[in-house]
């Protein structure tokens, strides 16, 4: 079985990269992840926040083939080809927060975070999904005997 997703879960939400801007699309950008070409990304830019510069503006802001600082928002791998949605809002870019699959409370994924991110695969085949948890939260769903594995996830990442 050849599985589409593997080199895109070397990435994680929350992660910051360098992107290269590829083309001005109505919505957005095309862009290129450093390190990660062979991936699809992009940046809709009208859901940036704010209201987005004017499309004539794009070309000056964003210039096609400029490096520009983003995070990992959401890596699409239910179907091929695993697709990797980029932010660059500046608030974003500090402390990258989404809401916890299991609490529906904001979490950070940003290194120092208490955000975790679960990549969900299966035997049966290709393709993967995400879910978010705060660390606590994870650790109140593994059964109380498996002590071991409540140990591990409050660690993972930590120093």
């Amino acid at each position: 079985m050849q599985r589409f997703e593997v080199e895109s879960l070397a990435l994680l939400p929350g992660q910051r990269v360098q992107a290269k801007v590829l083309s001005h699309e109505p919505w957005g950008l095309m862009t290129s992840i450093e390190g990660y070409e062979h991936l699809g990304s992009s940046i809709d830019l009208f859901q940036q926040g704010a209201p987005p510069p004017s499309h004539e503006q794009w070309p000056e802001l964003y210039p096609v083939g400029s490096a520009i600082d983003a995070v990992v928002m959401r890596i699409s791998r239910e179907h091929a080809p695993a697709w990797v949605r980029l932010s660059i809002r500046p608030e974003e870019l500090q402390a990258f927060r989404v809401m916890c699959d299991f609490c529906l409370k904001s979490t950070i994924l940003s290194p120092g975070g208490d955000g975790l991110v679960l990549d969900i695969r299966s035997n049966d085949g290709a393709g993967a999904t995400t879910v978010i948890a705060h660390r606590e939260c994870l650790v109140e769903r593994v059964s109380p005997g498996s002590v071991g594995q409540q140990a591990r996830i409050r660690k993972v990442g930590r120093p």
